[in-house]
């Protein structure tokens, strides 16, 4: 992934995927747990997170919900992004 500068809110060289990713594993969720609080099967998340498909818009708000991060993080790497635990 790349960082944009010294701003951690800023991902702008990662994929709509790696974001997904990237914001779960800060969540510390699971795969399995990320895929049912989006009401998803673990087979469509995993496509998520590995650029294979990409989520529906209702899906990407419902998504950055979930992971705690902004919809325009979660878009364009440009926002709230998310909070790792020190």
């Amino acid at each position: 992934m790349f960082i944009d500068g010294t701003d951690l809110d800023q991902a702008t060289g990662d994929t709509l995927g790696g974001r997904i990713s990237l914001a779960r594993d800060a969540t510390d969720l699971s795969v399995d747990d990320a895929a049912h609080m989006s009401g998803v099967d673990r087979s469509v998340w995993e496509a998520w997170e590995n650029d294979r498909d990409a989520p529906i818009a209702t899906d990407l708000e419902i998504v950055a919900r979930s992971l705690q991060v902004s919809l325009g993080w979660l878009i364009t790497g440009r926002g709230v992004g998310p909070k790792w635990d020190s």
